[in-house]
């Protein structure tokens, strides 16, 4: 008879290989779809990759779509390996896009560049935190699904942006499509290529990420976080207190989603319009889950689905394939990764 084991121990070999196996599975079962399209498989990933980084423009903009993916990947990787499932990355993105925006502007913080530009990424750190903070409480004092209430807030924040952009902080200059004011000179991102929309929120991202892997491996309150994640009822025998941990978990991983939406208004947009995401939210999940929740396997994965986003517009156009095949290539891969992530975790037994 056979049965399903948990392996004791996973071997690093398995664990580099499962994410690239659910990488190369969902790109194989993307190219029936390109196949059945009328296109050719093979030219239309070479199309996919040449517009991804075929030019100086093309890898800046892969860069530049990697960037709020890096910071919603890590949002979710935090708090999914300490079993806080947060699903609201994307209202998060929204509410500290909307902290960025309205303190950025001529009407709000009166500070000379060098010190707005922190403080406006902290503004939409904190927005991001308490809007996680609240799903957290309810979890914690009355056992509510954080699952349930984090996807309805997504909800809730967008429609509340739309709110404020059509009113309180609504730009008078604008015609037609509502957006906010725009944030003052000051308030910009340097770049880090010139003539480009790449900047400086790269280097933050990466930065965070290898400063939540260090956090997470090196210190006492990463081993307590895993230890919370792991077995919550033993972590609790041993003297971790689940409640701090999670509250500082909330804080960590809601604050990187809403810093997402910050740097997004700061870098590229410059004000915030109810379409500034098209699922940075969303995405971030895919990117935790190829990731394996490893916060430096974030910018790979990052980097990944930019990669599928940009190149599939430059696929579109050369071939005609349907630029929405980007999105059945995310989608296979969490699946792909998923089932990896089962069989490398299980082994059968007889």
């Amino acid at each position: 008879m056979m049965r399903l084991e948990r392996r004791p121990d996973i071997p690093l070999s398995l664990a580099l290989s499962a994410p690239i196996g659910a990488v190369v599975v969902s790109l194989a079962l993307a190219g029936i779809l390109i196949a059945a399209a009328g296109a050719p498989v093979w030219e239309a990933y070479q199309r996919l990759f040449l517009g991804a980084f075929g030019s100086r423009l093309a890898v800046t903009e892969t860069l530049t779509r990697t960037t709020p993916l890096i910071l919603t990947g890590l949002a979710a990787a935090v708090a999914f390996r300490a079993r806080l499932w947060n699903i609201g990355g994307e209202g998060q993105f929204y509410v500290g896009a909307l902290a960025a925006a309205a303190l950025g502007s001529e009407a709000g913080l009166q500070l000379p560049g060098y010190a707005l530009v922190p403080v406006l990424m902290i503004a939409g750190a904190i927005a991001g935190a308490i809007l996680l903070l609240v799903p957290l409480l309810l979890r914690l004092r009355f056992g509510v699904d954080e699952v349930v209430t984090t996807l309805l807030l997504n909800f809730v924040a967008v429609l509340f942006v739309s709110m404020m952009i059509e009113g309180p902080v609504k730009d008078p200059m604008a015609f037609g499509w509502p957006q906010s004011v725009p944030i003052v000179g000051d308030a910009i991102l340097p770049k880090l290529v010139l003539r480009s929309r790449l900047h400086i929120g790269l280097l933050v991202g990466i930065g965070l990420a290898i400063l939540t892997w260090i956090v997470q491996s090196r210190t006492v309150f990463g081993l307590e976080s895993r230890a919370a994640g792991l077995n919550p009822r033993a972590a609790a025998f041993a003297g971790v207190s689940l409640k701090r941990i999670l509250m500082t978990i909330a804080c960590i991983s809601g604050g990187f989603a809403g810093l997402a939406g910050a740097i997004e208004v700061m870098g590229v947009k410059g004000y915030v319009t109810t379409d500034l995401s098209p699922g940075f939210g969303y995405t971030g999940i895919v990117v935790a889950m190829l990731a394996e929740l490893h916060p430096v396997g974030v910018i790979v994965a990052a980097l990944f689905v930019a990669t599928l986003f940009v190149g599939a517009d430059g696929m579109s156009r050369a071939l005609g394939v349907p630029s929405f095949i980007a999105d059945v290539i995310v989608s296979l891969s969490l699946l792909t990764m998923l089932v990896a992530l089962f069989l490398s975790n299980f082994r059968i037994r007889r």
